[in-house]
């Protein structure tokens, strides 16, 4: 089965982000809860002789989702085979995966909410009861014949669990949200991403990289990528404060965590003087509607930035304030 590129789709930060993926669900940081509930889950069916339940995995992107998938199979020692929601179009596009797949194999589904309905459909026998309905030929004697499944565990990745129809959503025997990580969880994981990378990092600079990553380990890695970065070219044999403060300027992260396109959706709703609706934010800000929604709003909402209301998005006196402390934005010369 061919394996689909997951983001970020730069080649560069897929082998970085490889490269720090935890081995075991013993090496992850965080989500105490849900290591616990898949470990047992896991331990349980291993010793029943029998496939995991299927397992929905939900959170913002960033937060381990994929790393949860990958830890699943490897813990069962099993076979993982990963697509995502976009591409499967048609119930045939999952008819050759499903009866190739090996028993207790695991099926990884990512952005599983933007499946179309007659896949969900279709995937509703083949989750339940192992079996697929293929029609064989066309036309008016076209008839149905059941195709047995050998038994698998389906894990569902999405940032939307809301999109998910009732149905679809209640085939899944485990379910897991997956939260933003605390400073001190973030702190951990750029230490032990520091020890994996040879990097010097001075813990004040952890807890500055950690407080301003928006609770997601992806983000954290990211910009410890950059301090990298700028302590190499800077020739600095430890990662410092200064260095740390330094890069985070450059990425345009200010001490709220907020990034310039944070700010430009917030100044966009100041500058309306009115509730705003998602389509006029992507609008003034020049983002995607679903990048919007996925990425930049939830942290906005979170940290007290930003409200929803029946007419729109709204901003906070937090933000008033916090937009009053930054210097204006630099303007492009005409």
């Amino acid at each position: 089965m061919e394996t689909f590129p997951l983001r970020p789709s730069d080649p560069d930060d897929r082998r970085f982000e490889e490269s720090l993926r935890p081995a075991s669900l013993e090496e992850i940081i965080g989500q105490e809860k849900t290591v616990r509930n898949l470990r047992i889950a896991i331990r349980a069916a291993l010793e029943r002789g029998e496939p995991l339940d299927h397992v929905l995995l939900s959170g913002l992107p960033g937060l381990g989702k994929t790393t949860f998938a990958r830890l699943l199979a490897f813990e069962l020692g099993a076979p993982l085979h990963v697509t995502m929601g976009p591409v499967l179009q048609k119930p045939g596009d999952l008819v050759g995966t499903l009866t190739q797949l090996e028993a207790r194999s695991v099926l990884f589904i990512d952005e599983c909410h933007r499946l179309p309905p007659e896949v969900e459909e279709f995937l509703y026998t083949a989750m339940e009861d192992f079996t697929v309905s293929v029609t064989v030929d066309s036309g008016a004697p076209g008839r149905a014949v059941q195709l047995p499944l050998n038994p698998f565990t389906l894990v569902g990745a999405t940032t939307r669990e809301g999109y998910l129809s009732d149905p679809f959503r209640a085939r899944f025997g485990i379910l897991e949200k997956l939260d933003w990580y605390p400073p001190d969880d973030l702190v951990r994981i750029l230490e032990r991403s520091a020890r994996i990378l040879r990097l010097d990092l001075d813990p004040e600079s952890a807890r500055l990289l950690a407080d301003r990553a928006r609770g997601t380990p992806r983000v954290a890695n990211r910009y410890l990528r950059r301090v990298r970065d700028l302590a190499q070219v800077r020739a600095e044999p430890r990662i410092t404060p200064a260095v740390a403060l330094e890069a985070l300027e450059m990425l345009g992260v200010d001490e709220g965590g907020l990034e310039e396109t944070d700010r430009r959706i917030l100044r966009a709703l100041v500058s309306s003087g009115s509730p705003l609706g998602l389509k006029s934010i992507a609008v003034h800000v020049g983002e995607a509607e679903k990048t919007i929604a996925d990425v930049y709003e939830p942290f906005l909402i979170q940290r007290g930035y930003l409200v929803r209301t029946a007419r729109g998005r709204r901003v906070t006196r937090k933000a008033l304030r916090h937009l009053r402390s930054m210097p204006p934005p630099r303007r492009l010369p005409a």
